[in-house]
């Protein structure tokens, strides 16, 4: 898999393209979202990626009218929040996430997490009605792509035994210490694209001597080795910032690549394990704590 620079991009399995590395809006709130997105778009970023347990969406929306880009160039992505699985609330917090961007379709639109708290003694039913609220959106052109956020297999597997379509995305926690190997393989088999959540390990990249050591060798920030770490990986990156300098630096990444032997090195790191609770864990409505 070859990218040249930011406006490359990952086919999904209904034959929209996905820019390649999109801009993370986490821990953002609106006003700060709102010249983050601004600021993203001015460098060259065309993927946002925001949900409605982030509370900035109309930030978001404000700094997506106020670029000045053709809409058709940008890839805007949401997610159902948790307190809103079920068929019909699905339909009705879709429509309130759209009116919070102020826009006529959204380019990607995710289940947030697998098993919530109000609904995890019949969470499959709960998986297989959320979804079909999904597909009644795609169906209907209201969202250009349709897909999951934390799905393990288990959870994948409800929804294509039991719906008419496969996920497009599975955005996860993917970085030099969370690698899911075997569900990227299965993400693979079912032409699933697998998004990476906290690609420098919520900062603590910094932290780690091995990737301090890969950045010094191929004269790059560890930010740097961690975005290219998940796209020679085939997993897009969503690194967060709202420093412009940074989101500079974390796009610059397309004119080198880290030897086979050192892609094994950094991933000697996955021994540390993952941050957070695992996603059969349910959740609550608030907002994730950690992603």
């Amino acid at each position: 898999m070859k990218f040249d620079n930011l406006t490359s991009s990952f086919s999904m399995n209904n034959g929209v393209t996905i820019p390649c590395i999109g801009l993370g809006t986490w821990k953002m709130n609106s006003e700060i979202a709102h010249k983050a997105v601004l600021e993203g778009i001015e460098v060259g970023y065309r993927h946002i990626d925001t949900a409605a347990a982030y509370f900035n969406e109309d930030g978001v929306g404000r700094a997506i009218k106020e670029a000045g880009i053709d809409r058709k160039e940008l890839f805007i992505t949401s997610k159902l929040a948790n307190t809103e699985h079920g068929y019909n609330k699905t339909l009705n917090a879709f429509d309130e996430s759209l009116n919070r961007l102020q826009l006529d379709y959204m380019d990607l639109y995710l289940i947030h997490w697998p098993v919530i708290e109000e609904h995890k003694d019949r969470y499959k039913e709960d998986i297989i009605e959320t979804w079909q609220a999904f597909e009644k959106l795609y169906k209907e052109g209201k969202i250009r792509s349709i897909g999951v956020s934390n799905f393990m297999i288990e959870h994948l597997d409800i929804i294509i035994n039991n719906t008419d379509l496969v996920p497009m995305v599975n955005q996860i926690q993917f970085n030099p210490r969370v690698i899911e190997e075997e569900l990227r393989a299965y993400c693979k088999q079912h032409n699933i694209v697998v998004e990476g959540w906290s690609p420098l390990v919520q900062g603590q990249a910094f932290e780690l001597e091995i990737l301090n050591t890969m950045a010094e060798k191929y004269n790059r920030s560890i930010a740097q080795i961690c975005i290219r770490f998940a796209l020679q990986n085939h997993v897009l990156p969503l690194p967060k910032t709202t420093h412009k300098d940074r989101m500079i630096e974390n796009a610059s990444v397309f004119d080198f690549e880290i030897s086979d032997e050192d892609m094994k090195e950094i991933s000697k790191l996955k021994a540390l394990g993952r941050l957070g609770s695992e996603p059969n864990i349910p959740r609550g409505g608030q907002q994730n704590p950690s992603k």
